[in-house]
């Protein structure tokens, strides 16, 4: 699969709102295909200018920012790794004001705009956050049946670009072998934390030890010799660079028990996979995480298509649970992962759809057709899905401040 340039569904988006703001910033982890977008964006400019601040020599050019933006006021310049030189922000900002103008900086960051605060400081109004994950499942094909023959490919490598595309697994793992260690080793470093590599390392493999699981801070935080506290501090660093996802229970007004700890998931399956040295599909199949990577995979997939929904899970102490709860308006939805292509529900699913008076539910499972088990339920493979069930316009999916 090396060499295709597969096309992402971030990109109308990302021109749209170039129309709409000054600036436009593309955040998501590194590696993930940002840099590759913003090269086929600027590519349809009229004119455009492409800075990468790890390079030495683009470093260079701007070290007298106001001079050199004014040289090039007329062009789109995409600036890359913006978090290696926050102070620009303020630069920008003045910039900005003056020229007066949409579509002027695009701006790639490996960090959340929470963790590159002085963007959202300064540049409020001015500017749209986007983000860009690794691959989609809905972008790793053309049609639907590349996509479900794609499925098991992308479940087990995950959806970071050089790991999907690798020529073999053996590829691929070793890809993500060399990723996770760079990322400790270099990245996070970049961002001004000083914590041992080694440290962090063993708490991400904690982590994927717990995907899928609700999130036991003093617990997890005592077995790599931190407090609670430092714990949440590590975990709330791995967050921001988009590596873990912390699911919220959903917050439901009712006279129930709700389980209030969150759930914690590694975003990418090949990740987690990597951490937990899980080599192939029989690897995956035999290992006790099966099920949670699937819920992992599912749920990441999901949450991109319904990006701006209120979304958690839900569980009470009586046993009532559902994987994931969206919510927006008056539509509420509940949605149950099953790794099996003869999925059952348990009598918690049923009290849970009943508590929440959901009448829309789908078991997103291991099944090549969908079929309804209720009036209200129906099982369906998670494609179909994704382009039957997500009526979420891309143009509501960007935060903008």
């Amino acid at each position: 699969m090396q060499g295709k340039l597969l096309s992402r569904n971030l990109q109308t988006e990302v021109l749209d709102c170039l129309r709409d703001f000054p600036a436009v910033a593309i955040l998501g982890p590194r590696q993930c295909g940002k840099s590759t977008l913003a090269h086929i964006i600027i590519a349809k400019a009229t004119e455009s200018l492409y800075l990468d601040l790890e390079k030495p020599s683009d470093l260079k050019k701007i070290s007298e920012p106001e001079l050199f933006f004014a040289l090039y006021r007329n062009k789109l310049i995409c600036l890359d790794e913006i978090q290696r030189v926050p102070e620009l922000f303020t630069v920008l900002r003045s910039i900005i004001d003056e020229r007066g103008t949409n579509g002027q900086f695009l701006i790639l960051g490996s960090a959340s705009r929470y963790l590159i605060q002085q963007s959202s400081e300064t540049l409020a109004g001015r500017i749209a956050y986007l983000e860009l994950t690794p691959f989609l499942l809905s972008e790793t094909a053309t049609d639907d049946k590349s996509i479900e023959s794609n499925l098991y490919t992308y479940w087990l490598r995950g959806g970071f670009p050089r790991s999907y595309l690798a020529g073999s697994n053996q590829s691929s793992a070793r890809w993500r072998h060399n990723f996770t260690r760079t990322f400790l080793e270099r990245d996070i470093r970049q961002f001004g934390f000083q914590i041992p590599s080694e440290t962090l390392m063993r708490l991400w493999k904690m982590c994927a030890h717990s995907h899928g699981q609700l999130l036991n801070s003093s617990k997890l935080g005592e077995s790599i010799g931190v407090s609670h506290t430092t714990f949440r501090s590590y975990l709330d660093l791995l967050s921001q660079t988009f590596m873990l996802r912390v699911l919220p229970p959903f917050v439901a007004n009712l006279k129930k028990r709700l389980v209030k700890s969150p759930k914690l998931f590694i975003r990418d399956t090949g990740i987690l996979h990597e951490l937990l040295d899980i080599e192939t599909h029989d690897d995956l199949m035999g290992h006790p995480v099966f099920g949670a990577s699937w819920e992992g995979l599912v749920i990441e997939n999901i949450l991109d298509e319904f990006c701006g929904w209120n979304a958690g899970f839900y569980r009470t102490s009586a046993g009532a649970e559902l994987d994931l709860v969206l919510e927006k308006g008056k539509r509420r939805i509940g949605i149950e992962c099953k790794a099996s292509a003869a999925p059952q529900v348990s009598k918690g699913f049923w009290n849970a759809l009943d508590d929440l008076q959901i009448r829309e539910a789908y078991i997103i499972a291991l099944v090549k057709e969908p079929y309804p088990i209720h009036k209200q339920v129906t099982v369906m493979p998670l494609p179909y899905f994704l382009k039957n069930c997500a009526q979420q316009p891309l143009k509501h999916r960007s935060i903008k401040s």
